[in-house]
């Protein structure tokens, strides 16, 4: 994959709409540049990358722990993860694994590849063109509230 942008997780944000009515967004913020990159992500994903993003262990491993923690089992070590296409406003991401000599390239939400990043204390990047398409200049409004895990 070429022409990649490294993010980092910026912030989850609430965002209230007129009807009062929460959505969750996740920021990603360019490493070396200033555009952000918002994404919407349900409520759940969103508490699992604030929950991985402050380092808030829980007593039994989560859906995105579980994950980590079979591929680590299986010997499957993750490389990055790629946020790759956007199609009719939907964002499709890659999870780059090793195994041997052998480069994997499996599909999923970003909102769940973020997620597995965080744990598994990867890079996260974003294609040259969905950046172009989908990235901002500056921040988005701030929200009423932040995220709390």
């Amino acid at each position: 994959m070429k022409n990649l942008i490294e993010v980092e997780v910026k912030n989850v944000i609430v965002v209230k709409d007129e009807h009062n009515e929460s959505s969750f967004l996740v920021i990603l913020a360019e490493k070396e540049g200033n555009k952000v990159l918002p994404i919407s992500v349900g409520l759940f994903e969103a508490q699992a990358i604030a929950r991985a993003k402050e380092g808030i262990k829980t007593e039994r491993p989560l859906t995105h722990d579980l994950i980590v923690n079979i591929f680590k089992e299986l010997e499957l070590k993750v490389e990055k993860i790629v946020i790759n296409d956007l199609i009719n406003d939907v964002f499709y991401a890659r999870i780059i694994v090793r195994k041997d000599d052998k480069i994997l390239s499996i599909d999923a939400r970003p909102s769940d590849s973020i997620a597995i990043a965080i744990l598994a204390n990867v890079p996260i990047f974003v294609s040259s063109s969905v950046m172009e398409r989908a990235g901002e200049e500056s921040p988005p409004p701030e929200s009423d509230e932040d995220l709390e895990a």
